[in-house]
């Protein structure tokens, strides 16, 4: 059995999620998919996949498997590409990843839009909430919301956003001032599982260069933020966010900034690729169709997460409530 065709069935499987899917995908019948995983697991000697009668699952070894195969299969593709004198059709298909809010809220209508304008080319997003190795996992691009470290991928900038705490307008009349980071520790928090639930950190007060670490004790802890934010726009607590976030709400004035003044110093957003990816022409195509959208996007949410001076409703101060 040809074992670039082996990893193609396989690479298919865990797209599809099942080998029936794999099946349907690749026109082969079970057996064939089967066999084609089974050649694999033969050639490297471990268990690559655990099967149920409904899913796949990647053992430890399958996932350093999975991703040396993305990458070899993307690799070969673009040579057949530049062997074949292709220079200017984009098609085939096109990976990125984003972090789930930023894929589902930002870059899936510009995805959306792109395929309508490039019928040739198809799109596989993976919307996930940890580090990507674009390279290893053979993806062509990603959505970065952080610093980024010195690599070897080419960025594009295409804004930033800050990391600010909200409230709502009536817990913020009905509770304690919020004047300071360490006054957090007397509020109810809504905390994102993966954005610190043991305490938050600002930058150094006078005086110091130590970044201030205040400790909070959650209410409620979530791994979605949708369910923040109406958490919090109905009153439940305070919690702090990404401003890209809440923009929207910030404008109706369904939530208030606090502490503006301690916030850190704003996140940059690249859109980034490995080297010599942006030499490919579905990637190119992508690269200058969505920075320039993504740029507007960016510009009109932080225009939206400004906290104007007459947005601030004066709380009360009194006891702490459970909000």
């Amino acid at each position: 059995m040809d074992r670039i065709d082996a990893m193609k069935v396989f690479v298919t499987a865990l797209d599809e999620g099942s080998l029936a899917g794999a099946s349907r995908k690749t026109g082969r019948s079970a057996a064939a998919v089967s066999r084609a995983i089974a050649f694999l697991e033969t050639h490297v000697g471990v268990p690559l996949l655990h099967r149920t009668t409904r899913s796949i699952k990647l053992s430890e070894a399958g996932e350093r498997y999975a991703m040396a195969c993305r990458k070899m299969l993307a690799d070969l593709e673009e040579a057949d590409r530049q062997a074949a004198g292709e220079k200017s059709v984009p098609h085939g298909t096109l990976t990125i990843t984003a972090t789930v809010y930023s894929g589902v809220e930002l870059l899936r209508p510009i995805v959306d839009a792109f395929m309508e304008q490039y019928p040739t080319v198809n799109v596989r997003m993976y919307l996930l909430e940890r580090p990507v190795n674009l390279i290893d996992e053979g993806m062509d691009l990603a959505l970065r919301i952080t610093h980024l470290p010195d690599s070897t991928l080419v960025a594009h900038r295409v804004g930033e956003v800050r990391r600010v705490v909200v409230a709502s307008p009536r817990y913020l009349a009905t509770h304690p001032c919020i004047d300071e980071p360490a006054h957090l520790s007397k509020h109810p928090v809504v905390a994102l599982q993966h954005g610190g639930i043991d305490s938050w950190t600002f930058p150094p007060q006078e005086g110091s260069s130590v970044p201030l670490a205040v400790p909070i004790t959650p209410r409620l802890v979530v791994n979605n933020v949708r369910a923040i934010i109406a958490s919090v726009v109905d009153g439940y607590g305070v919690t702090r966010l990404l401003s890209y976030h809440v923009a929207a709400e910030i404008k109706q004035g369904l939530l208030r900034i606090v502490l503006a003044d301690a916030e850190p110093a704003p996140i940059p957003v690249h859109l980034v690729a490995p080297y010599g990816r942006l030499s490919v022409p579905k990637v190119r195509a992508f690269v200058d169709f969505a920075l320039p959208r993504l740029r507007a996007q960016f510009a009109s949410l932080a225009k939206a997460a400004e906290m104007k001076p007459d947005a601030t409703i004066p709380p009360r101060r009194g006891r702490v409530s459970a909000g």
